[in-house]
This record gives structure tokens, C-alpha cells and sequence, in this order.
């Protein structure tokens, strides 16, 4: 802990010490168990130190130069400097980064292409699809009418002939590909002539990859898609939070998309945040970072698969891991319950072509820990011994503790 996270810490305390308890506690809960979330990482103390400093004070609804409060000419700065970054590290025309989620993105992009009614095609929810993906409980299964397709009942892989036979019939007013349990690389080319044969845009949510994009070890949907939405943590290791990439002719749509349309003033805090997540994300020591998160997914991947879980689609090509329990005598929710008390923190998914639900795993945040392989073949059989009920959840935590001690997320 930093000097000035010490004396933060102590002004909090001294006001409010049943919320200092709160995140001392969450803290420690972090730094003593395993965060196998895919969804989640450890950002850098810098980008901590930008969300707690002053800027998440100002107000400035409206883009730099153009906005709806006085005294935006020092945020203005911060917010240019996060849309350079960002277009340089990806390589876009245009990027707005104020969405506050990765949904906030999905939803602004949906507004600047659809309206009410139209038809989409996207991954289905049962396959790996988010719930802006057309869930009828989100916006975009209310306003919008979903089509989904699905992946081939023995590979696990996208079900490339569906999605064409689909999009023809349908004739979607856009084509979503993207996924947030999906351990494959998506063939964003694929997706661009159907979308081309049919009319549509091409929308990639790129929520999970978009880190592994910036490290050069997944390959990028700027150059297909109309709109790429992504978040700025996970993978990317920035604060939580949402962007938006396209071309220079959408950029204007884009941007009213997400002001006025779906959120009002930004989160200058964050927009700055970003901008330093992009700014380490361009570094070399990031690149191989996220060459590293990939290595161990595919060591973890196998190592579990060794232990008798099924690994769906027989393996990873990302940071993204999912895989049934069942072979182990336990169901995804159990296994969930019975990991989490030792220690080992992941989520439940949907498991294709069945009502089962299975595990999603994710190997960024021990990999921003400094773990490798090794440790990745010990968790695997940590985790296997759990579920077998070869190791109680005690003699379990004890291990974790040992293994996460030896690789703190934020070293004193």
C-alpha cells in the first residue's frame, strides 16, 4: 500500500469506519482467495490513484469543447487524451470513451444503427450470448426482435452455416458477434460478408477479447466491424467502464448516441482512468502480459480437462475458459458454491445443447499476479480435489492463502 493510500485509508476510518471496514474487507478478500472471474482484474495503482482524484468532482455533459458546464478545460484535456490513445492503440477512426459499462455501449450503438422493431442476429443466450443480446429481461429483447444462432453440438464452435441460413432468412437490420463465454476467437471476416450478403451492419461486442486485442494475441474486429463495443477493464486491465470504436462516418451518431441519448454527463474520473489504461496497454510489457494471460488459459484449460472436467470446444484460444463439472459427480451451481468457500472465485454459465450450467474461469487476474504455469497446474488440481471431495473447503482455503500470498495483487 502506497503512502497515499495509507492516509486515504486513515481519513476514512476516522469518518466513517463502518465503510473503511467495508473496503479493508474487500481488500483482504481479494488479496486472500483466487479471482478466476473472466470478467475481472487488478488495475494499476495508477489507475486507482485517477479514480479517486479530483476529477470524479467535475460535471461536463457534452464532448471536449463542446460542453454543458464551465470549467471543463482541464477534463477536456484528459478526455482527448483517452480517444488518442484509444484510436491509436486500436487502430479506429473514432472512439468515445464516456459509456459507463460495457451495456451502455451495446445500447448506444444499437441507438446510433436501429430503431425499435428492427431484427437482429445474434449469438443466443443459451450459447454464450450477453444479455444485450437479446434477453427479454434488457432493453434489447424489449425493443428489438432477436434471432439467434447457435454453436455446432460437438465442436462447441460457432455454427458458421446457421448463422448464414439465418441471416438470410431474417434479413437482420444488424449482425452481432461476440460473446461472454465464448473461448474461441471469432472470425470477424466471416461475420463481415454475411453481413455484406445481407445488408446489415456489423456490430462486434468485444467486451471479453478487446485486452488481448491491444496485446496483439487475438486478432481485431476494427477492420470488419461498423461498431465495436468493448469495457476497459478485464483483460485491458483498466477501470470499469465501457468505449465505443467505428469509421469517421459513423462517429457522429456514435457520439449523440451516448450524449444525450443514453447517459448525460460523464465520469471524468474514469474517462481519465482509461486514458492511462490505454497508455500502459500500449507498452511492451503489456503485450507480453496479455501473451502470458493466454498461455496460462490454455495450461489451465488442459489441466483441468486432465482432471476430468469436459472443457468445452476442447480448449481456449483466449483468457476465457469454460467447462462442465458434471464428469466430477457436481452440477455448475454447486461446484460454484462449494469453490467460492475455498477460495476459488469464478462464475456459472450456460453450457450449450442442454440446461446444465457450467463454470466460466479467467486467468487475467492471476496472471497480473505474476503466476504461471505452474501455479495454473496447481489450481487445476486444487480445484478438481474440491469438487471430488478429496479436499475439504479448510485445508483448501489454507492453500489458497499460501499460493495468493506469494503473488499479492498490490505488494506493500
Amino acid at each position: 500500500m502506497t503512502v497515499g493510500h495509507a492516509l486515504e485509508s486513515d481519513v476514512l476510518r476516522r469518518q466513517d469506519p463502518e465503510v473503511a471496514e467495508v473496503v479493508a474487507g474487500e481488500g483482504e478478500r481479494q488479496a486472500g482467495s483466487l479471482q478466476l472471474n473472466a470478467a475481472e482484474n487488478f488495475m494499476s495503482p495508477a489507475v486507482l490513484a485517477v479514480l479517486g482524484s479530483p476529477l470524479a468532482n467535475k460535471y461536463a455533459e457534452g464532448y471536449p469543447g463542446n460542453r454543458h458546464h464551465g470549467g471543463c478545460e482541464i477534463v477536456d484535456v484528459a478526455e482527448r487524451l483517452a480517444v488518442e490513445r484509444a484510436t491509436a492503440l486500436f487502430g479506429a477512426e473514432h472512439a468515445n470513451v464516456q459509456p459507463h459499462s460495457g451495456s451502455s455501449a451495446v445500447l448506444a450503438a444499437y441507438a446510433a444503427l436501429l430503431r425499435p422493431g428492427d431484427t437482429v442476429l445474434a449469438l443466443g443466450l443459451p450459447y454464450g450470448g450477453h444479455l444485450t443480446h437479446g434477453s427479454p429481461a434488457n432493453f434489447s429483447g424489449r425493443w428489438f426482435d432477436f434471432v439467434g444462432y447457435g454453436v455446432d453440438a460437438e465442436s462447441g464452435l460457432i455454427d458458421h452455416d446457421q448463422v448464414r441460413t439465418l441471416a438470410r432468412a431474417h434479413r437482420p437490420k444488424a449482425i452481432v458477434c461476440g460473446s461472454i463465454a465464448y473461448p474461441r476467437h471469432i472470425d470477424h471476416a466471416f461475420f463481415r460478408e454475411v453481413a455484406d450478403e445481407v445488408g446489415a451492419y456489423l456490430i462486434a461486442d468485444a467486451a471479453h477479447p478487446i485486452g488481448l486485442v491491444a496485446g496483439g494475441v487475438a486478432p481485431s474486429p476494427v477492420p470488419y466491424a461498423d461498431i465495436v463495443c468493448a469495457t476497459t477493464h478485464k483483460v485491458l486491465r483498466g477501470p470499469r467502464g465501457g468505449m465505443i470504436l467505428c469509421g469517421a462516418e459513423l462517429a457522429e451518431r456514435v457520439d449523440r448516441a451516448v450524449f444525450p441519448f443514453s447517459q448525460g454527463g460523464a465520469q471524468m474520473n474514469s474517462v481519465a482512468a482509461k486514458a492511462v489504461a490505454f497508455g500502459e496497454a500500449a507498452t511492451p510489457a503489456f503485450a507480453a502480459y496479455a501473451h502470458r494471460v493466454v498461455a496460462n488459459a490454455r495450461v489451465l484449460a488442459a489441466a483441468l480437462a486432465a482432471e476430468g472436467l469436459t472443457v468445452t470446444t476442447g480448449g481456449t484460444d483466449t483468457h476465457l475458459i469454460t467447462a462442465d463439472p458434471a464428469p466430477l459427480g457436481v452440477d455448475g451451481r454447486t461446484a460454484r458454491g462449494r469453490l467460492a468457500a475455498a477460495g476459488l472465485v469464478l462464475d456459472c454459465c450456460a453450457l450449450p445443447h442442454g440446461d446444465d450450467r457450467g463454470l466460466r474461469l479467467g486467468t487475467a487476474a492471476l496472471t497480473t499476479q505474476g503466476m504461471g504455469a505452474p501455479e495454473m497446474t496447481f489450481v487445476a488440481g486444487l480445484l478438481a480435489s474440491v469438487l471430488r471431495g478429496g479436499t475439504g473447503p479448510g485445508r483448501a482455503r489454507e492453500d489458497v492463502r499460501e499460493l495468493a500470498a506469494a503473488f499479492p495483487p498490490y505488494p506493500r
